[in-house]
């Protein structure tokens, strides 16, 4: 699951940008409106993915909270 505003990438077609919406369907589809970076006639493109298709594409993922502790040698 991403948060709004991660970047993320398509791994089928390539696309990449940020995570602007997301929508979850009755029946358990969900589906992530991405935002390109680029630009076309001015304008970004968007468009939707199926979430199991994305990648996290931000590599900056220091600090704060995290979900599994660092383990640490008993010695």
């Amino acid at each position: 699951m991403f948060k709004l505003g991660d970047k993320v990438k398509d791994s089928i077609t390539g696309f990449d940008g940020v995570a602007v919406g997301r929508a979850e369907y009755l029946y358990g589809c969900v589906r992530v409106l991405v935002e390109s970076s680029e630009l076309k006639d001015g304008q970004p493109i968007d468009c939707w993915f199926d979430e199991q298709r994305l990648t996290d594409k931000s590599n900056a993922k220091a600090g704060g909270p995290q979900s599994t502790p660092p383990s640490r040698d008993p010695r």
